[in-house]
């Protein structure tokens, strides 16, 4: 999207993988954090979906199933859009353009037309598996204790069958993380920077990822900490955590594959 907003993408070919080392990884997480200081309020705004999203995801899903449903289809739908914002500031940063609200929101909402939307859901299918998968194992560990506050009652996790519930949960909820991420590492940005159709590039995420196993295990352990991290102060520590990581996807993805610009 080097020639701005009102440039009308042609199909584009399909992208060489390139091999992609811990040197330029963690290169790209510094060129992260300089899109984030460079451009503060954009990646505060961005983020702040993920974190008002967090908070209705505690009040919600501590309350209806319906409410939750409804969240878990809704969420994956919007979030891919305040990532864009974030790859776009990247670019024009990238490419020395004005920073402009106007021109970046006008990408954001461009995007509902491209492909962007089909991986949004195939990312709410996901979530909904997941909070299905939730509820199901409460139910299947806990029982009537599932039917309980078990967020002021920690207690519940104490117990033999809490604590069979956590790892059972660890080891499914990693297997789909790790899953969400190789789908998404690359085709998030891919679909925002080239005209391909959504299949098409989450399979050239999966295929990167496989061939850059150890720097994308890594760079998955480094995103799972951070958020992990950043979520303990009430979502809070996402403001600054995933405008980082975000910047630093953009331009991870800009090294994953041959000349993605032309």
């Amino acid at each position: 999207m080097s020639q701005g907003v009102q440039r009308e993408l042609a199909a584009s070919p399909v992208p060489e993988i390139a091999d992609v080392t811990l040197a330029e990884l963690f290169v790209s997480i510094r060129f992260g954090i300089h899109d984030f200081r460079k451009s503060p309020a954009h990646g505060i705004l961005f983020s702040g979906v993920y974190v008002v999203a967090g908070w209705l995801l505690v009040w919600l899903g501590a309350g209806t199933f319906f409410w939750t449903l409804a969240f878990a289809l809704g969420f994956p739908l919007i979030a891919p859009f305040a990532a864009v914002g974030l790859y776009e500031t990247s670019r024009r940063i990238e490419a020395d353009e004005r920073l402009e609200w106007s021109g970046i929101l006008t990408v954001v909402w461009r995007e509902r037309r491209r492909q962007l939307p089909w991986a949004g859901a195939i990312l709410a299918f996901v979530f909904l598996f997941w909070s299905f998968f939730a509820h199901m194992s409460f139910a299947l560990f806990l029982g009537r204790a599932a039917m309980t506050n078990v967020l002021t009652s920690w207690d519940v996790y104490l117990t033999p069958a809490g604590f069979s519930m956590l790892v059972f949960q660890g080891v499914i909820g990693g297997a789909v993380a790790f899953l969400t991420f190789a789908l998404t590492v690359v085709s998030l940005p891919l679909l925002v920077d080239r005209e391909i159709d959504f299949v098409t590039a989450m399979l050239i995420s999966v295929r990167t990822v496989a061939r850059n196993k150890l720097v994308m295990c890594v760079w998955a352990a480094i995103i799972a900490v951070s958020l992990l991290v950043a979520m303990l102060p009430l979502f809070l520590g996402l403001l600054v955590a995933l405008p980082v990581l975000g910047h630093a996807t953009w331009h991870l993805y800009r090294r994953a594959l041959y000349n993605p610009m032309t």
